[in-house]
């Protein structure tokens, strides 16, 4: 396809809404998608580790 000028190619034939608006979301997306799995991640840390921690104190109640 071509466009003669810069305004044709940014209304990308009339269908500019969806085009623009799909390239916008797929952007926030893959710059949310990193943010809410690093936190996901510390989640799981901490939790493992409350489990951990939970474990260590059954264990050194039953030994007493």
């Amino acid at each position: 396809m071509q466009w003669n000028s810069v305004g044709e190619f940014f209304a990308m034939g009339g269908y500019a809404f969806y085009v623009w608006g799909s390239f916008g979301a797929c952007v926030l997306l893959m710059f949310t998608e990193p943010f809410l799995a690093r936190r996901r991640l510390s989640e799981v840390r901490k939790s493992l580790i409350r489990e951990r921690l939970a474990d260590e104190l059954e264990l050194q109640q039953k030994t007493q």
